[in-house]
C-alpha cells in the first residue's frame, strides 16, 4: 500500500509518499511560495534526479498538480500513475475536543474541522485548502485526518484548564490542547521500547526542539501536560513565536505602538518575536549559535559583527532558550512524581549538542547528568543514549517521524474499512 502524506501551510505544501509494505519513502518533497512566484523541490529516493524548480502556483491545487506530475513523470517519477496512490493522510493541527484520534474524512468531519477554525485561525484554513486540493485531484481514494492536538486530550481536567470564567470552557472549549502530538507520540514509544528493561510505567519529559517548539510530560505513554495551549504560541520562546508571557503585554505593546490594532499586536508575538525577538539576527538556532560563538576576546571583529552587541544578544536568546526548556522540565517531573527519560527531537533537539548541553547543566540538582563525548556523537538516524553513568534519568537522542505516524494511522484506518 502507497500513502502519501500531506502537510500544508498557508503558502505551502509538503509532501511524502510512503511504500508501507517496508516504510521506506519513496519520494519526499515540498512547495513552496504557493500563490506568489512558487518553488518546488522533489526528492525521489529510486536513484533519479531531484528537482529543484521555479514554478507558478497560484493554489494549493495547482500545487497538488505539480506534485502528482512529478510523481509520476517520467524522469523524476516513483510511481506511474494515480492509480499506485492508495490513501492520503493529512496532517490537522487542531482536531479541538472532539477529534481524539485519527479519523476517515467525510463530510461531518469536515465540519467538525472547520468548527476548530477559531481555535487555530492561523493553520486550520491551510489544513483545509490541503484537503479540498487532494479530493479534487484524487477523489477516488480514502482521506485520513491525524490531530496534532489528539495525543493531548488525555491531559487531566486540572491541567489543561484555565483560570478564567468557566464559560469560555463550556461554551467555546478554550483550554490548554498542546501540539505536536504526533512527533511526542512517536518518540515517547520509541523510548519506551528502548526502555523496555525498566519495570513499571515510565515517566518521560519529551522535548520538541525545532522553529516550533514544545514539551510533553508522558507518564505510560500518555500524555499528561505539554507546554502550547489552547494555540501554539503558548509555552516556550521559539523562532519567531514568543511563548508564554504576561497577557496584559497584547494590550501595552498595542497602546505603546500607538493602538496597533489586535490582529498586528498577535502578528508580533506569533513571527516577530522568541529568539529572533530577543537576538534580532535570525529564527534559525543556527544562525545565532554561530553569532553566539563569536570570541569577543579575539581582534576579529571589525568587519566580522557590526555590533558587539549582536554577539550578546544571541547568548542571551540562547540562555533564555535553554533556561526556559530546563524550568519546563522541572515542572514536569514534579508533574510525573519523578522522571525516568528526557528526550531530545526535532530540528534543534536532534542536531544540537551546546543546546542539550546547556538545557542539562540546569538538571543536575536532580540528579540528571549528560555524557559529553556520547552526546557530541548523537547520530541523526537511531536512537543515542547520551546519558552519563549515574545520572538519576536516562537522556536520549532520538529522530522524530511524524509522516511516518501519519502513514501508519492512515493504513490503519484504511484497512479497517477496507
Amino acid at each position: 500500500m502507497n500513502i502519501l502524506v500531506i502537510n500544508t501551510g498557508s503558502s505551502s505544501l509538503k509532501y511524502q509518499l510512503f511504500d508501507m509494505r517496508s516504510e521506506k519513502i519513496l519520494a519526499k518533497g515540498n512547495c513552496e511560495r504557493i500563490g506568489i512566484d512558487g518553488y518546488v523541490k522533489h526528492e525521489p529516493s529510486n536513484g533519479k534526479p531531484i528537482l529543484k524548480d521555479e514554478i507558478s502556483m497560484p493554489s494549493h491545487s495547482e500545487a497538488l498538480n505539480i506534485v502528482i506530475q512529478t510523481l509520476t513523470s517520467e524522469k523524476y517519477g516513483v510511481i506511474n500513475s494515480l492509480k499506485e496512490i492508495h490513501a492520503i493522510g493529512h496532517r490537522v493541527v487542531h482536531g479541538g475536543k472532539k477529534f481524539s484520534s485519527s479519523v476517515l474524512i467525510d463530510d461531518e468531519v469536515m465540519k467538525g474541522i472547520v468548527d476548530c477554525a477559531k481555535l487555530a485561525p492561523l493553520h486550520i484554513p491551510a489544513n483545509l485548502m490541503g484537503i479540498y486540493a487532494c479530493q479534487k485531484t484524487i477523489p477516488d481514494v480514502p482521506h485520513v485526518a491525524v490531530f496534532d492536538t489528539a495525543f493531548h486530550l488525555s491531559i487531566p481536567n486540572y491541567a489543561h484548564v484555565y483560570p478564567i470564567p468557566y464559560k469560555y470552557y463550556e461554551k467555546y472549549d478554550i483550554r490548554r490542547y498542546g501540539f505536536h502530538g504526533t512527533s511526542h507520540r512517536y518518540v515517547s514509544s520509541k523510548a519506551i521500547e528502548f526502555l523496555k528493561d525498566k519495570p513499571g510505567g515510565l515517566r518521560i519529559v519529551t522535548c520538541h526542539l525545532g522553529n516550533g517548539a514544545s514539551l510533553a510530560a508522558i507518564s505510560d505513554g500518555k500524555s499528561v501536560d505539554t507546554t502550547m495551549g489552547a494555540t501554539p504560541l503558548e509555552g516556550l520562546p521559539m523562532g519567531t513565536r514568543s511563548g508564554t508571557i504576561d497577557p496584559a503585554l497584547v494590550y501595552v505593546i498595542s497602546e505603546i505602538e500607538g493602538s496597533l490594532p489586535l490582529s498586528e499586536t498577535l502578528e508580533i508575538l506569533n513571527k516577530k518575536s522568541g529568539v529572533l525577538g530577543i537576538s534580532g539576527v535570525s529564527s534559525d538556532f543556527r544562525d545565532i549559535m554561530n553569532m553566539a560563538e563569536f570570541d569577543l576576546d579575539e581582534d576579529r571583529a571589525v568587519g566580522e559583527v557590526e555590533d558587539i552587541k549582536d554577539v550578546e544578544r544571541a547568548r542571551l536568546a540562547l540562555s533564555a532558550f535553554k533556561y526556559q526548556v530546563a524550568k519546563f522540565i522541572g515542572a514536569y517531573i514534579v508533574a510525573l512524581g519523578g522522571v525516568d527519560a528526557i528526550v531530545f527531537t526535532a530540528g534543534v533537539g536532534e542536531n544540537s549538542p551546546p543546546i542539550r548541553r546547556g538545557i542539562c547543566e540546569w538538571l543536575c540538582g536532580f540528579g540528571i547528568y549528560l555524557d559529553e563525548d556520547k552526546n557530541g556523537h548523537a547520530e541523526n538516524d537511531k536512537i543515542t543514549d547520551i546519558t552519563k553513568a549515574g545520572s538519576s534519568a536516562s537522556v536520549l537522542v532520538i529522530p522524530t517521524n511524524e509522516e511516518l505516524v501519519i502513514a501508519r494511522d492512515t493504513m490503519e484506518i484504511v484497512k479497517n474499512i477496507s
